[in-house]
């Protein structure tokens, strides 16, 4: 998951120019079903200027650079548009250079990586015109994603809980124990995020969602201040077994680490795994555990939680 390097350099023309820095996310975290998300630290990089005219250049290097749109149909472009809509503001003409380092199809956030990213631009060339607070940001980024625990975590790093009320898309920043130590596993293969909610049902057992709220309840109290508790508070019957049958690889992968005593869930939508390990040393054994399963390929990545969320700059004055 290293980033390709390289960014373009700014044109003379260039009205303003800003970089936007996203890290990777992981939602679920297994009973945190559309609740609870991580950020991670694997970043997207993007360079964006804007110019007075109609212009729309779009570099596209790293992961999913030969399957994402380079026109008006591109996810970032389009948040970026959602707010100067939303702002009353006409887009002006742009060159975007993205650096991808989250990787695509893999439960890691890389669509809202991309809506977050195409935000934070927005708030950057917009600054001095328009203020967005952090309300605005999520409510934009969640009206383009559909839902905010993906994009929440991206925005703002940490731990994040996130929920929908009265005014809106909320969340609330942790910080998590610094004894958590995450390792993500990503296959070769991609999985599609609406194939995995249509295999969920409609309806759960009432000792199901109990069970779930009990695990999601103590993931935090996990998370925050007692790793030791985490293999219990990882634990789902909501979502992972339903979308097992299409990532079978996957479910084989989380059955196996949680057998060996491991806080592992699945990614996202999968098909990556999530392990909340408790230390370096423990990362390493459930590498060994991952090689030892021998019909599928596991990268691992032994990664930080990112505290910092996503990060605009603007290029000529230095200021985030």
């Amino acid at each position: 998951m290293e980033p390709v390097v390289g960014a373009p350099i700014v044109a003379d023309d260039a009205v303003r120019s800003v970089t936007v820095t996203v890290p990777a996310t992981s939602a679920n975290l297994g009973p945190g079903f559309d609740t609870l998300g991580l950020a991670l630290s694997v970043y997207d990089t993007l360079t964006v200027s804007a110019f007075d005219d109609d212009r729309l250049e779009i570099e596209v290097a790293g992961s999913g650079a030969e399957e994402i749109a380079t026109d008006a149909d591109n996810l970032v472009f389009r948040s970026i548009a959602h707010v100067y809509a939303d702002v009353g503001r006409e887009v002006p003409g742009l060159r975007i250079h993205a650096v991808n380092g989250v990787p695509h199809g893999r439960g890691l956030g890389s669509s809202g990586a991309a809506v977050t990213a195409g935000i934070l631009i927005a708030k950057g060339l917009l600054a001095g015109d328009v203020d967005l607070d952090d309300d605005a940001l999520l409510r934009l980024a969640t009206e383009m994603e559909g839902h905010p625990d993906n994009v929440a975590p991206a925005l703002f790093g940490g731990l994040t809980i996130a929920w929908t009320g009265e005014r809106g898309p909320q969340h609330k920043k942790l910080l998590v124990h610094r004894g958590v130590a995450p390792v993500v596993f990503v296959p070769g293969f991609t999985m599609s995020t609406s194939l995995a909610r249509s295999l969920q049902p409609p309806q759960v057992s009432r000792e199901d969602a109990v069970f779930n709220v009990s695990r999601s309840a103590l993931l935090v109290a996990a998370l925050t201040q007692s790793p030791e508790l985490l293999l219990d508070a990882t634990a789902d019957r909501l979502h992972q077994d339903y979308r097992g049958p299409a990532m079978p690889e996957t479910l084989r992968l989380v059955q196996a680490l949680r057998a060996a005593g491991f806080a592992a869930v699945v990614s996202g939508a999968g098909p990556s795994v999530l392990v909340l390990a408790d230390g370096p040393g423990a990362r390493q054994r459930a590498v060994d555990v991952a090689d030892a399963m021998t019909d599928t390929s596991w990268d691992a990545h032994m990664l930080a939680v990112d505290v910092r969320g996503g990060t605009v700059r603007d290029r000529a004055e230095g200021s985030t």
